[in-house]
């Protein structure tokens, strides 16, 4: 079976900065698994992905706006230390989840200084060119319940 929108797809990757360094990866016998077509994945790796079939392989260079888009200053602030009340030292690369206008967003400390903090809410991939290097594990037809809830059911 080929892959196309609505099949229930799962990949075995690594991902890799444009330096070769290893950024990700799908566990030893775990492969990712994933609805096609439904968002759950970026859209350039699953543009890539489209008519594949099981056992094959493939590299894939994604830039950023394929990815999770280029990095956007607006997106960075300052916000003052008390908004960490409760949170002892802390310190540049700490993840939290904070209350925006647009909802729940995760957030990453960039910076500390004194009573004032760094914080920035793009992807940490933002930015970056990804390289994909993809095995198809398997590619199969997905169930109604998959369908009607837009992920995979294991």
């Amino acid at each position: 079976m080929q892959i196309e929108k609505n099949a229930v797809v799962a990949i075995d990757y690594t991902l890799r900065d444009t330096e070769g360094e290893v950024l990700d990866a799908s566990p030893e016998g775990q492969p990712l698994q994933y609805l096609h077509g439904a968002g759950n994945i970026i859209p350039g790796l699953e543009k890539a992905l489209e008519g594949k079939t099981a056992g094959e392989d493939l590299d894939v260079n994604i830039p950023p706006e394929d990815a999770y888009g280029e990095r956007d200053d607006r997106l960075q602030q300052d916000v003052p230390l008390s908004m960490f009340e409760g949170v002892d030292n802390v310190e540049a690369g700490m993840r939290f989840q904070a209350q925006t206008q647009s909802g729940t967003q995760v957030v990453t400390v960039a910076a500390v200084s004194g009573d004032s903090i760094t914080v920035d809410a793009n992807h940490p991939l933002a930015g970056q060119t990804l390289n994909f290097k993809v095995k198809v594990s398997d590619v199969r037809e997905a169930s109604d319940e998959e369908l009607e809830h837009g992920h995979v059911h294991d």
